[in-house]
């Protein structure tokens, strides 16, 4: 028999707080971790994000009260990977500047497992350092499958269609121009309340996601705290013959589970699936003369062991108004040491007229020269910066790593590859002269 049993979907706020959650009343233990019998026959199992020895204020864990202990599921074996790739040695990268096409929607039945294709990516899970990208495409829910990955915690960013996240530790309901983190190891399923979803998944391998310091732009900024939200607990009680579904080291494993492991009626601590509304990004920018640099627009770092290096930077271009005068306002020519891998979830990006759409993706390497195209250079050059402007309805954002990113040989050989990109630039005038 199948049941159901839990709570309505809420949220708490904050980035990283000790949360305390019950779905009934009294299943949270008082001032114990562990008691010697917990209510309601429920175990206490502990997730731990990080070394048990790690700094308090990095420390990440919680504790989780749930109705059966997560070890409970038959032995995994090996299953295909699909569109997953495991590592990223086997292709040569090349330098030249990519973009691709939106993935188109998916004709036979696939779930956002199944839906994912790897991109991209560098470093190893086994290393715990560097990363994977994915672009998805799914048109069905995940109702008898469970899913989660050892190998890192996922950044979600979808661009079409909303997505219901139903994890171990709460539902988190997430649409375009939000995004969502599900932390590495926790139980989840992907539902789609609209039918079909599309968009992109970063999986970092390093240091849990943060916040940045705020360095001389002070207390307030960029994203804020509290508009970081948590799930509160709301379980199932539901048993059936399901697949359990583990990423480990870069592959897909599969087991039979016979209840559904979203089963946790209470929990406490700060290792917790959280989202994001991009909206809510304060932006902040020139008011005088020039384009910062495109750090100002961070919303998440996961930081290396080389202080101001991150191994991974989560950066987006949120509407903003413009307001430099005689400066070339769209994001300038540039070649940089990191490698950038863009999306674009809405609208427009301000430094490409076309062939940069909704869905699609771009990716410039290191040293890679990019920048706005001829069409984007002409009208900035010659606009009129006596009045601001503002940069409106769009949504882009850039997953940027030290590291090269290493395109993997589907992506390469996807048909969504723009075999045309470069000739974006091709139509740049010379306009030296010899006198000013």
């Amino acid at each position: 028999m199948t049941q159901h049993i839990g709570t309505e979907t809420g949220y708490q706020s904050g980035f990283g707080n000790e949360f305390a959650t019950e779905a009934l009343p009294g299943a949270l233990p008082q001032h114990r971790n562990s008691p010697q019998q917990v209510a309601y026959g429920l175990y206490a199992e502990q997730i731990s994000g990080t070394a048990f020895t790690a700094p308090r204020s990095h420390n990440r864990r919680s504790w989780l009260y749930r109705i059966r202990p997560a070890a409970m599921h038959g032995s995994f074996q090996e299953m295909g990977n699909g569109r997953i790739v495991a590592g990223f040695t086997g292709v040569a990268p090349p330098p030249n500047q990519l973009r691709w096409s939106p993935l188109p929607m998916p004709e036979a039945p696939t779930d956002f497992v199944d839906g994912l294709v790897t991109m991209a990516g560098n470093g190893s899970p086994e290393s715990m350092s560097g990363c994977a990208i994915y672009l998805y495409a799914a048109n069905r829910s995940m109702t008898e499958r469970f899913f989660y990955s050892a190998d890192g915690e996922l950044l979600i960013v979808p661009q079409q269609g909303r997505l219901e996240l139903a994890t171990e530790l709460g539902t988190i309901e997430l649409e375009p121009q939000e995004i969502a983190v599900i932390p590495r190891g926790i139980r989840f399923q992907v539902r789609l309340p609209d039918g079909e979803a599309r968009g992109y998944v970063c999986e970092n391998f390093g240091a849990l996601l943060r916040l940045p310091d705020l360095g001389p732009i002070g207390s307030n900024g960029l994203a804020n705290p509290r508009d970081f939200l948590t799930p509160v607990a709301r379980y199932e009680d539901r048993e059936g013959d399901f697949e359990l579904v583990a990423k480990f080291c870069g592959n897909l494993w599969r087991a039979t589970i016979g209840h559904s492991p979203l089963d946790v009626v209470a929990w406490h601590g700060n290792y917790a699936p959280y989202k994001y509304d991009l909206r809510h990004f304060n932006t902040i920018g020139s008011i005088s003369y020039d384009h910062p640099d495109p750090s100002i627009f961070l919303v998440l770092q996961s930081p290396s062991d080389t202080p101001g290096v991150d191994t991974l930077d989560f950066v987006i271009f949120p509407p903003r108004w413009l307001a430099g005068e005689d400066t070339f306002r769209p994001p300038w020519f540039h070649r940089n040491v990191a490698s950038e891998f863009m999306g674009l979830v809405h609208g427009a990006y301000d430094a490409k007229a076309e062939g940069f759409v909704p869905g699609g993706a771009s990716l410039h390497n290191c040293m890679s020269g990019h920048g706005p195209d001829a069409a984007t250079f002409e009208k900035a050059s010659n606009a009129d910066t006596s009045a601001p402007s503002k940069v409106a309805n769009t949504m882009a954002f850039m997953f940027e790593t030290r590291n090269v990113l290493c395109p993997t040989a589907q992506a390469l050989g996807s048909p969504q590859l723009q075999g045309s990109y470069q000739d974006c630039w091709a139509s740049i005038r010379k306009n030296f002269r010899t006198t000013a």
